[in-house]
């Protein structure tokens, strides 16, 4: 037994040794590097750990924070029934734009794939622009608009479809009709540029070997050479999908108003907002907070999961 607890002992110091003397030789590799992990840290490690921290207390900002114990995620499970309604929202919002829009997005870099340049160029554009101008949904607000100078409503009582304006952006019934694809054209922009630059980047002798081996059609392909040549891409873009569809909340806050009518476009963010700036009830923020950077960690792991299976 002693012999054995020895050996392992020892297999540790070894592994410990070897670490410490890999970052001796690679110290200046580290010294680059620390910028970054500062404002990592700084930015992004230590506030997600107070946010952890406050969520567990009473906080206001005003005041000194007060230990509360689990008070704040058994109220927003228990007794908040407007988070419910955003939870409901949130998923609806996340199933719809995030599978869908992830895969719609690497279908379009796919097809473009080998049109023209100049083609291609104007399809990227188009795709991406609504991320880069952050202010698209401006443009839906006025085509969308419930009044007779809303750009659908003016089309639809001049050709005589509709009587009257129909309240697009205020009637709960129509109201995600509008926001979704709004949110699911604006998320296409990061994980659509990625896949693009990764179908390019794939070598070409890789399909010339892949048709000598037996690959008969596009689809065995796609599956055996470029789905597994673009793991990293798709890993990218699969962050980017699932950050943008629980992220959800400039877009309904716009479109919708803030509040919704019956919150019936009320998601976890714009509960969050609410909470946390609005009524500076910090401390249930945190909490909100948590609960949503958890279940985005959750959905990450399960979509590295499947894709770790892509190509096997």
């Amino acid at each position: 037994m002693d012999s054995k607890w020895s050996k392992y002992f020892d297999k540790r110091k070894l592994a410990l040794s070897d670490a410490v003397h890999r970052a001796k030789t690679m110290k200046f590799c580290y010294a680059f590097l620390l910028p970054y992990a500062i404002l990592f840290i700084t930015f992004n490690v230590l506030p997600m750990i107070n946010s952890i921290y406050y969520g567990f207390t009473n906080f206001n900002i005003l005041e000194k924070p007060e230990f509360i114990g689990a008070r704040n995620y058994i109220n927003l499970f228990l007794q908040d029934e407007v988070f419910q309604i955003a939870v409901k929202n949130t998923f609806f919002v996340a199933i719809i734009t995030g599978p869908v829009g992830y895969i719609m997005a690497f279908i379009f870099a796919w097809l473009i794939n080998e049109l023209p340049k100049w083609v291609r160029t104007l399809v990227v554009f188009f795709f991406y622009a609504p991320s880069i101008a952050g202010t698209a949904y401006l443009i839906f607000k006025q085509l969308f608009n419930d009044d007779q100078y809303g750009w659908v409503n003016q089309w639809l009582i001049k050709v005589g479809i509709s009587a009257q304006p129909i309240a697009f952006l205020t009637d709960p019934k129509n109201v995600m009709r509008v926001v979704i694809p709004v949110i699911l054209w604006q998320s296409l922009g990061a994980g659509f540029l990625s896949f693009v630059a990764g179908l390019k980047g794939i070598d070409q002798a890789q399909y010339e070997a892949g048709y000598i081996d037996g690959i008969q059609n596009r689809w065995q392909e796609l599956w055996y050479i470029t789905l597994p040549n673009m793991k990293p891409m798709l890993l990218f873009g699969a962050v980017m999908s699932i950050t943008s569809a629980f992220n959800v909340c400039d877009v309904p806050m716009a479109l919708a108003g803030y509040p919704s009518t019956d919150y019936c476009a009320r998601t976890v963010v714009t509960h969050l907002f609410d909470y946390g700036f609005t009524r500076f009830e910090m401390g249930y923020a945190s909490a909100i907070a948590t609960v949503l950077f958890l279940v985005m960690i959750i959905c990450n792991k399960v979509i590295q999961a499947l894709l770790n299976r892509v190509g096997h």
